[in-house]
């Protein structure tokens, strides 16, 4: 055998893998062996925003922006905006929510309207809100997975959440903080989700004022996928979004679910 049929021989191999591991009628415990197996002795040398293979972008020149609406689930992260969502439907304003397994229990009715409601794509923000580690980094003061079980979990135990309800898998997948390292970024595209980053910064974690979300979103380019938060009534997101939406629309621009273009 070749070198060439070798080397095509190994693809199709790590192919065939990486489409079991994706599979969503895999029995959890023999998956999560696997997944494990696979990475073993795996040791990262980043940990960031923007490691290699998270996504920041729509790869088109066409004058679109995703928003994306996390969901974060935390103590403080339970609500939602009411005001803003309501706008999203009532002008047909297409959006990503990444939603937390925590925000779905604290919201399961509603969780189950805005999964069924076609103007929205429902994406993976994790189980905990974790920073996505597999050696314990931590973040914001946030502490991270400690291992690629724990990542499998953090992503793969939220997934059949959503499924179970929705009944769609998630195919994209935003850590708590939007933090990894490139090891548990690969075990997130290993279990058929891409790693969702952001290329505009929308709310700075629902610190902004809505003046500034206004300015943040104002400064959209082409392609651009905007970090925001659905989950915090009291903060300016919503006022921002809803008071920039008109003007990005004069400007030509049409928003879009992530899952319509290719990601780069």
């Amino acid at each position: 055998m070749n070198k060439r049929s070798i080397a095509l021989s190994i693809s199709l191999i790590l192919l065939a893998a990486q489409v079991f591991a994706a599979s969503p009628t895999a029995p959890l415990e023999s998956l999560k062996q696997q997944v494990t197996a696979r990475f073993a002795g795996s040791a990262p040398a980043m940990w960031g925003e923007r490691v290699p293979g998270v996504r920041t972008r729509l790869n088109t020149d066409e004058k679109v922006i995703a928003l994306t609406l996390d969901a974060c689930g935390s103590a403080k992260g339970k609500a939602v905006d009411a005001r803003l969502m309501e706008f999203l439907i009532r002008e047909q304003i297409p959006a990503t929510l990444f939603i937390n397994g925590r925000w779905i229990d604290a919201n399961p009715e509603l969780f189950r309207k805005l999964a069924a409601n076609p103007l929205f794509e429902i994406a993976n923000h994790g189980i905990q809100h974790k920073p996505a580690s597999t050696t314990g980094r931590s973040v914001y003061g946030i502490a991270g997975t400690r291992s690629v079980a724990e990542v499998f979990d953090e992503i793969e135990l939220n997934a059949r959440k959503i499924e179970a309800i929705s009944g769609v898998r998630p195919k994209l997948y935003r850590s708590g903080t939007a933090y990894y390292d490139e090891i548990a970024v690969q075990v997130s595209q290993s279990l058929g989700h891409e790693v969702a980053g952001y290329s505009l910064l929308g709310d700075a974690g629902a610190t902004f004022s809505a003046a500034q979300v206004k300015v943040a979103l104002l400064k959209a380019t082409p392609g651009d996928i905007a970090l925001l938060h659905m989950n915090h009534p009291e903060a300016g997101t919503g006022a921002g979004i809803m008071a920039a939406v008109p003007e990005l629309k004069k400007r030509g621009f049409r928003f879009v679910r992530m899952s319509e273009y290719p990601l780069k």
